[in-house]
């Protein structure tokens, strides 16, 4: 086949390629949504009736106030009531130049559901939505609208809020009892820490030390029952959200592996310690046994830490071993082939290790602030290494109930590797099913699992498991066939199908985490012929045992990531995020179904959540080939803009006109070729349930990518993009352009965008240029947070692949840059 070059030319780096543009916002008519219909005498005397019983409710409130425990702004929370279709008027609910803020929303919990959003209303506001339903009784607008009819026909009624109505958790989840003390995630309005801590102090209520910090919300752990939780907010304007504080897991497989001494002593002999130690992976586990041989050399005892000094920094029986197993499959991947070979064996990066789980005495309902724990981890092995390059890996999960939407943990992951100087690629594992499975369970339970917390952080890579291992040669084992066939999703690992449309694509990819076997009877066990040999924590009992699921899966995720940085260090995290995803495919039974989906589009995304973009390939995402080109950009723009007094509008786009092998292109006529573009950035996160809506919106920002058609010209494609940022800003349908691709619209979801174009050689040829722009987020929503002067960077990679063809693409277009130094694989 002319498809099995050698992938040895390194891909080409385009310098200053992008051309920064102007946006120009086209004009377009607004067609405002349609209002509730109310028959508006009825519904004003109806709603003065529900808000004049909560203000009183409110006053007698605040006159009940103790001196002891009152703090912070005289006021009260209500909670106001919308109809399921009415998510914009969430945001019209309160107003800052009273100091209203709508603190918490409470999402439908079934369809045709209401919204209960939660307002602080500070008491000299205390009329504020009264004066509003008198206004809508009595005026009518220049056009002769009832005044105010946008808030006051959206809302059903207001009612006094308390704790429950800040529980923005899953309905489950809340205390059946009132004097049940349990683990709280108390969601601080900003700025109200020290007061906080203060009343819990008088109430009795248990505040532990650590916290997350995000722009406008700060959270702590407490410990306390429902009761003095309303205290609080009958006392204070501190609180803005409760969640139930979830436990770290206690699911991790101990499997038995083969006793082989003496391999592992072979194995030494071939092993080449790190020449230097400017590349690392960090894993934030159970810890690591760094007297193992085979890690020792790659883990230095200064690399160990832990978060807490009664733990220690040794891995232990507590977690099965978890981390020195992370430690032996990240280094080596799997042993096995390994083993068995001859070859010598270099490692190109170094180990740390920091423990972030206690030892299993500790009390089940005990739980820690993760996102603290996770960010207290990281910070040791940069204090100790700072200008090391690291991959940070953690596969430790949490069980979520949110179907996508951001929790602490999750959110402090994005928010950490936003933190720019740092530099930080995090990876995490999506988590495992931990039910029994029989064959017929298989998939079908993957799509109903959604992904464990924190994977679904926007900014991180979170790695699914997939399985290749079908053969059980174990004689103990005859009769037993694999759960997964070769190629499909392993067993036990979830997915993203069941969430919300609007959070991102999880897992992002998918690598090797074993099988199981089963009897045709029993459910499903872990089997080591089924599974991957890595290292044992004892090594004076034995030195291998075996590993599986996807926490195998984002050690190898981990290791390919470090292997991309030492062979080109100077890359930015996205970028080696970028390059694993665009590297990443489909096996064939994964093909298989989305081709079987015959193009309809929503049958193709279901699979995309269950698969990500696939398997990564390391050899593709180093390298390219003649007939099969990787272009990577680096760049940066500024999304918005305030010019004087006014709101912040969308500032920059970026143009990148591509070197292009257009003649080649051409030269191969009706040839069937691909492209695949992918798009990867950071974003800052801000979390809170308030509905979401364009005003509350998580991301910072979001970018996206459009491709010149064949037939457009330079400024033509500068309208189409100037269109589709209007477009994508106001909700309008999805242009005919976007639905040439495989994904069109869907893959804009979060901050990790891939897809696939294929058409005619010909056609490409003229499609040489890419516009990356800006589209909403908090930093243009929020102008008083003062973020909408940030500069964002982004990384860009397009590859063109004429699959059956012997053309050199390459060369032409090498010829039109500076090639950087070739790496090595």
């Amino acid at each position: 086949m002319a498809d099995d070059f050698p992938r040895d030319r390194p891909h080409l780096f385009l310098r200053g390629n992008g051309e920064t543009e102007a946006y120009r916002r086209p004009a377009q008519a607004m067609n405002p949504p349609g209002l509730p219909l109310r028959d508006r005498a009825e519904h004003a005397a109806s709603l003065a009736r529900d808000i004049g019983a909560a203000l009183a409710a409110a006053r007698e409130q605040v006159n009940g106030r103790e001196a002891g425990i009152a703090a912070g702004t005289l006021g009260f929370y209500l909670e106001v009531q919308l109809p399921g279709s009415e998510r914009a008027g969430l945001d019209q609910l309160a107003d800052r130049r009273q100091h209203m803020e709508v603190v918490a929303v409470r999402e439908p919990t079934e369809p045709g559901g209401p919204f209960l959003a939660s307002v602080f209303v500070p008491a000299r506001a205390e009329n504020y939505y009264l004066d509003k339903v008198a206004a809508y009784r009595d005026e009518n607008t220049r056009s002769g609208r009832p005044k105010n009819e946008t808030l006051i026909s959206r809302i059903d009624t207001v009612r006094l809020a308390t704790a429950r109505s800040l529980f923005t958790d899953d309905d489950s989840l809340f205390p059946r009892i009132n004097d049940e003390r349990v683990w709280w995630e108390v969601w601080l309005r900003d700025g109200r820490r020290e007061m906080f801590e203060r009343v819990s102090q008088a109430l009795n209520i248990e505040v532990r030390p650590h916290a997350v910090r995000f722009p406008e919300r700060e959270i702590v752990l407490a410990l306390s029952n429902v009761a003095s939780l309303d205290r609080l907010v009958a006392h204070s304007d501190v609180v803005a959200e409760l969640r139930r504080a979830k436990d770290s897991p206690a699911f991790f497989t101990g499997l038995g592996g083969a006793e082989q001494r003496e391999w592992s002593d072979d194995l030494l002999g071939r092993v080449t310690a790190p020449a230097g130690d400017n590349v690392a992976v960090c894993l934030l586990d159970s810890g690591v046994r760094r007297s193992h041989p085979l890690i020792s050399a790659a883990l230095a005892g200064a690399d160990c830490h832990t978060v807490d000094p009664a733990w220690g920094v040794d891995d232990t029986a507590s977690w099965q071993g978890h981390g020195t197993r992370m430690a032996g499959l990240t280094l080596y991947g799997d042993l096995v082939p390994i083993l068995i070979g001859a070859d010598p064996f270099t490692s190109s990066f170094c180990l740390e290790s920091v423990r972030i789980l206690p030892p299993i005495s500790d009390p089940p309902n005990d739980p820690q602030l993760y996102g603290a724990i996770t960010g207290e981890a990281i910070a040791r092995a940069e204090i100790q290494a700072p200008q090391r390059r690291r991959v940070v890996a953690m596969a430790v999960t949490s069980k979520g109930l949110a179907r996508g939407r951001p929790s602490s943990w999750s959110s402090a992951v994005d928010q950490l590797c936003f933190e720019e100087a740092a530099e930080r690629l995090i990876i995490l594992s999506a988590g495992n099913i931990g039910s029994d499975l029989m064959p017929a369970d298989h998939l079908i339970s993957n799509d109903l699992e959604p992904v464990d917390d924190p994977s679904q952080a926007w900014n991180a890579l979170a790695v699914g498991a997939y399985t290749e291992k079908v053969d059980i040669l174990d004689a103990d084992f005859a009769g037993y066939m694999p759960i997964s066939p070769a190629g499909e999703l392993s067993p036990r690992s979830r997915t993203s199908v069941t969430w919300d449309r609007q959070w991102p694509v999880k897992p992002d990819v998918v690598f090797e985490g074993g099988n199981l076997a089963h009897d045709g009877t029993l459910p499903g066990e872990p089997i080591d012929d089924l599974q991957l040999l890595t290292t044992f924590y004892q090594h004076t009992v034995r030195h291998f045992t075996t590993m599986g699921d996807t926490s195998a899966a984002t050690a190898l995720a981990a290791r390919m990531a470090a292997l991309i940085l030492a062979a080109r260090d100077e890359l930015w995290p996205e970028t080696v995020r970028a390059l694993i995803v665009h590297s990443a495919d489909w096996t064939a039974p994964m093909r298989a179904r989305i081709d079987g989906c015959h193009g309809v589009k929503n049958q193709i995304q279901s699979l995309v959540r269950r698969y990500g973009y696939g398997v990564p390939d390391l050899a593709r995402a180093l390298m390219s080939t003649r007939n099969d080109l990787t272009l990577v950009v680096e760049d940066q723009l500024q999304p918005f803009q305030k010019v004087g007094g006014g709101t912040p509008k969308t500032r920059d786009m970026k143009l990148h006109q591509l070197p292009w092998p257009r003649e080649q292109l051409a030269a191969l006529g009706a040839a069937p070729v691909e492209l695949r573009a992918t798009l990867s950035y950071y974003i800052e996160p801000n979390p809170g349930e308030r509905g979401w809506t364009r005003r509350h919106r998580y991301a910072s920002h979001g970018l996206r990518f459009r491709l010149k058609l064949a037939t457009e010209s330079l400024n033509e494609f500068r309208a189409r993009i100037n269109d589709a940022a209007r477009d994508e800003e106001e909700g309008a349908a999805v242009s005919g352009a976007a639905e040439e691709w495989l994904l069109g619209t869907f893959r804009d979801r979060g901050s990790l965008h891939s897809d696939f174009w294929q058409g005619t050689a010909a056609d490409l040829a003229e499609r040489d240029a890419v516009g990356v722009f800006p589209v909403g987020g908090w930093w243009k929503e929020k102008p008083f947070l003062e973020r909408f002067d940030n500069v964002t960077r982004y990384s860009l990679i397009v590859s063109i692949k004429a699959p059956g063809s012997d053309v050199d693409i390459y060369t032409a277009v090498a010829a039109q840059v500076d090639v950087v130094t070739e790496i090595e694989t």
